[in-house]
């Protein structure tokens, strides 16, 4: 796809790639809050998860438990956050699947909060149902 910028990554300033396989890298992300965190992006573009080939689900699997131990040796995290944006509502950006793994730390001001904590927020509530 033209213009997509996971298509055939190379290190830049946003990341680098620290780990791949057959059909995913892990970029390891450049950013001054979210210490240690990336993504698997599949090699091949894939809109969303739900595009995802068997192969490049078993694929990202096998790359999130190896890429778990080199971040917990290089970090030390006390918890994890591991999600897919889907869809421009759904909060996606980059319309190339890629599966965000942040590390969390105890001594972060939002410590705790998970992803679903922001949307069970009383001003999330729909004010209409279709």
């Amino acid at each position: 796809m033209s213009n997509c910028p996971f298509c055939d990554f190379k290190d830049d300033e946003r990341g680098k790639v620290v780990l791949e396989n057959e059909f995913c890298i892990f970029i390891e992300c450049n950013d001054e809050i979210l210490e240690g965190w990336g993504m698997i992006i599949p090699k091949q573009h894939r809109e969303t998860v739900f595009d995802l080939t068997y192969e490049e689900w078993d694929a990202t699997y096998s790359l999130l438990r190896d890429i778990k131990k080199q971040i917990d040796e290089k970090f030390q995290p006390d918890g994890y956050n591991v999600g897919w944006n889907v869809e421009t509502t759904g909060g996606q950006e980059v319309f190339h699947a890629h599966l965000h793994i942040i590390p969390r730390f105890k001594d972060e001001p939002y410590a705790g909060k998970g992803i679903r904590h922001w949307f069970k927020q009383v001003e999330n509530k729909r004010h209409s149902k279709i």
